[in-house]
């Protein structure tokens, strides 16, 4: 959520990053509008309550036909006061709900416009020369025993797999090599819920009532995530943290949930677009000031992991109308898969500055004195079930096995190949 008194104090700030997400900039003004009402609300009713405490002393040293006079005009005063709550009270809803609409301002930088408008800020290896067919992904996984979407639609539906064997083994080694790097770097490692609870789900900037991604169990009231971010963000809601020693890291190793509405026909072949998987996720809570060096530390975390699994990959800059809700700056790193002649995303990181925390009551002391403020929350991506499609055909020879980096090796038992069955 927006600090509306930045807002109301900076409007100009807020219209122009609606303008680069392609987004309704009248919001902006209907929210200064609601505000205006609300605290003008909230004053007049406050007023009156000064009125009637007054009354009651007044009332008190009073006495006869004066105090009966007197009562009746609180009685009158008493039901203006009750009156004017409600209204103040309708307002500050009708400004929530409006703000609650309005996305995260974007940084100086992003790029503006939507979903093809990203800018590469630069590209690591090249893609394979390849002097066979290659074959893609559910090919070789097939062949190496290490994907059965056959049967994942059988018991669960389309869009859902098993991974075994060699295919399992290669999921839990990249997972754990992306632990054992969150650790170096002084993240804490967390297995995380998989349900939530609204409240969390909305204070992260997902839209429960209108996302048509998310699952819902409506007889326990609760939802399925898509990352481990969102536990992870609402672990210190309604909380005041301490960031004197730094910011705070976690890693969520967690299975995610996603319906894929909307992407029928869409990477309807292998592990590309399903609708659950596994992944490491990192997340940090720091300050404000903080937080654009951490997005860095959380990109060059992520381009780390890509380097050990020895992919070639780009770095973009997505635009502001891409960012989702609460991300204020966000980074992909894409792999380049061989069959589809196509840079694929592997990893994204977000600065989510000091939105989600604000929507989770997370803050943090300032120094010196008794005021507290919303931190900034960040989050990052450091191996998920997707990176096994880029490694296979990548790395894939002519036979259909499958040579293994280098770094993943002790993560399989030193296997160097995976071979065809």
């Amino acid at each position: 959520m927006i600090d509306v008194n930045e807002l109301r104090d900076n409007p100009e700030k807020f219209r122009l990053s609606q303008r680069a997400r392609k987004a309704d900039e009248s919001l902006v003004d209907a929210i200064i509008a609601a505000d205006s009402r609300r605290r003008e609300a909230v004053t007049s009713a406050e007023s009156l309550r000064a009125e009637q405490n007054s009354f009651g002393k007044r009332v008190a040293k009073a006495q006869g036909d004066q105090k009966q006079a007197l009562l009746a005009e609180v009685k009158e005063l008493a039901a203006s006061v009750k009156a004017a709550a409600a209204q103040a009270e309708e307002a500050k809803s009708e400004a929530d709900s409006l703000l609650r609409r309005l996305p995260n301002a974007i940084l100086e930088g992003v790029p503006a416009g939507g979903e093809e408008d990203f800018v590469v800020l630069k590209t690591v290896g090249e893609p394979r020369q390849f002097d066979f067919d290659p074959r893609d992904h559910l090919e070789i996984g097939e062949l190496i025993g290490a994907i059965d979407m056959e049967r994942g639609a059988k018991v669960s539906g389309a869009r859902f797999y098993f991974l075994k064997g060699v295919g399992a083994r290669l999921e839990l080694a990249l997972l754990n090599m992306a632990m054992d790097q969150a650790i170096s770097a002084g993240f804490t490692p967390m297995i995380t819920p998989t349900l939530v609870r609204p409240e969390t789900m909305q204070g992260t900037g997902f839209d429960i009532a209108h996302d048509a991604e998310i699952y819902r169990l409506p007889e326990d009231d609760l939802y399925l995530t898509g990352t481990s971010e969102v536990a992870l963000a609402g672990y210190h809601s309604d909380e005041i943290v301490d960031l004197s020693a730094g910011p705070l890291r976690y890693a969520g190793w967690s299975s995610c949930y996603r319906r894929e509405a909307g992407s029928h026909g869409k990477d309807t072949r292998g592990i590309i677009r399903v609708h659950q998987f596994n992944k490491v996720e990192m997340f940090t809570y720091t300050t404000v000031e903080e937080s654009e060096a951490e997005h860095e530390r959380m990109l060059a975390w992520e381009e780390e992991m890509l380097a050990k699994v020895e992919l070639p990959y780009r770095v973009i800059d997505t635009a502001a109308g891409d960012l989702g809700m609460s991300a204020a700056r966000k980074f992909d790193c894409e792999a380049w898969v061989p069959t589809q002649n196509a840079y694929r995303e592997l990893t994204s990181t977000s600065n989510c500055t000091g939105f989600q925390a604000r929507r989770l009551n997370i803050r943090e002391r300032v120094q010196g004195a008794k005021a507290t403020r919303a931190v900034a929350t960040l989050n990052g991506t450091l191996a998920t079930t997707r990176w096994i499609v880029a490694i296979l055909e990548h790395h894939q020879n002519p036979d259909g096995s499958v040579n293994v980096p280098a770094a993943l090796r002790p993560y399989l038992g030193g296997l160097e190949v995976l071979p065809v069955l």
